[in-house]
């Protein structure tokens, strides 16, 4: 894929996303991302999940480890993406823990009423 097109697609990310949290937490989303993309570039790639390892104590993380978790996004993983796939990661921990819950996924919003 050539450049243009990745970053065409990464830009293209679900916008929605920013719908679904508070203000504070997409601020708290962007600080974590800045951390991350330890190259400055805009987006987090292989070298940048390698050094956000090692910033934590991991040194020893295989490259299948982290192309898998690259594999995780659509691609090029800007902020956008990268708000998008928590955004969806916290969507589907919700349809997951809600039936366990005995609530109608769209009673969630009536609890009490």
């Amino acid at each position: 894929m050539s450049p243009k097109k990745a970053k065409k697609r990464a830009d293209g990310a679900n916008s929605n996303v920013f719908s679904m949290f508070e203000q504070t937490q997409i601020q708290e989303f962007k600080e974590a991302f800045t951390i991350m993309d330890q190259n400055r570039d805009g987006f987090i790639d292989k070298n940048d999940l390698r050094d956000t390892f090692a910033a934590l104590g991991r040194v020893n993380v295989k490259n299948e480890e982290i192309d898998e978790m690259l594999k995780e996004a659509p691609g090029p993983i800007n902020f956008t993406v990268f708000l998008t796939m928590f955004g969806e990661k916290l969507k589907g921990e919700l349809t997951v823990c809600v039936p366990r819950l005995g609530l109608h996924p769209g009673a969630l919003g009536q609890v009490g009423r």
